[in-house]
């Protein structure tokens, strides 16, 4: 099991899990799912997903801001049908402010303790990798290709959800259709980075198919939410710009995937596969404390207990 050896590693975990402890309650799910982030970053040494991280906790900086006008105005909404009362709102606005602003404020410490992580992993990665600038940039690759892998299930996943509880309506067939997409995007997913470790190029085709219909599926999404004559206009209103910040974020990265995957899929055959298939990266740290646990004491020579507890003495020759 993983345990941060570094004081910036430590530096890493503890302001992830003092954000999460704070704001835990404004999203649940995206702080949790950070948190798993950061221990698989930290356990993987991906320099690339350190900074994805930060560009995450940038995201929900954003959501966190939309958020709070939104509350607003359902809040707004729900009072002029004496639903709840305005005096909400008050009692809410200073909790809701404190958030953005705790999320700024940890994102910049995250952003610091990343450009010390990156030094760290890089010369790990170098002795890793070996000093051949190619391989390198191939490694780089792959590990922009898993880490986008990972943060397309998030905002697929958190797109998905709220369009199911708020939008769709569950006596029409898209209902079922929008959670039956849920587990086949997560298998989806998985084989990706399978494909990807096994440089298995028709799998890596017919998984870049995949993420072109992906691509169209939000794209299609995002215009029904903004056309203003279609059918459902009025049912994205609690959710419109929750739902189009997901939205473009999620096809930004799709696009992004594509590229890499199509990156990944050409350094097939180059050299890549015996450094990224069953191989951990490890620090000296790791490789020293490994090494004292796994090896045996030598008694040769002498150098066990005599009897009575006394030490053995070893004969040399000169």
């Amino acid at each position: 099991m993983y345990k941060p050896n570094s004081p910036w590693t430590w530096a890493f975990v503890v302001v992830s899990v003092v954000q999460a402890a704070i704001v835990l309650g404004f999203e649940a799910f995206g702080f949790l799912y950070q948190l798993l982030l950061v221990y698989d970053t930290l356990r993987l040494k991906n320099t690339i997903q350190v900074i994805g991280l930060c560009i995450y906790n940038v995201g929900l900086l954003v959501y966190a801001a939309v958020q709070m006008d939104q509350i607003d105005e359902a809040i707004v909404q729900l009072s002029q049908k004496n639903l709840i009362d305005t005096s909400v709102w008050d009692e809410e606005k200073p909790f809701l402010i404190a958030i953005p602003c705790i999320i700024g404020l940890v994102t910049v410490l995250m952003a610091v303790i990343a450009w010390k992580l990156y030094d760290e992993f890089a010369w790990t990665i170098y002795k890793h990798i070996s000093a051949d600038l190619k391989m390198k940039r191939r490694y780089l690759t792959f590990q922009i290709y898993i880490a986008l892998l990972k943060f397309d299930f998030f905002f697929f996943l958190g797109f998905t959800i709220q369009f199911v509880v708020v939008v769709v309506d569950r006596h029409n067939i898209e209902f079922y259709l929008t959670i039956a997409a849920i587990p086949i995007t997560i298998v989806i997913l998985i084989m990706a980075g399978f494909f990807t470790r096994r440089e298995n190029t028709p799998g890596m085709l017919v998984t870049i198919t995949l993420y072109f219909a992906g691509l169209a599926y939000f794209l299609f999404k995002l215009a029904r939410m903004w056309q203003p004559n279609g059918p459902r206009y009025n049912l994205y209103n609690p959710v419109r710009r929750p739902l189009t910040t997901f939205a473009v974020i999620t096809v930004i990265l799709i696009v992004l995937t594509i590229i890499n995957a199509c990156m990944c899929t050409a350094n097939f055959g180059r050299g890549l596969k015996p450094h990224i298939t069953g191989r951990k990266i490890e620090s000296e740290e790791e490789k020293f404390a490994n090494h004292n646990m796994t090896e045996m004491p030598n008694y040769n020579y002498g150098y066990g207990p005599g009897p009575g507890g006394a030490m053995g003495s070893r004969m040399t020759i000169d």
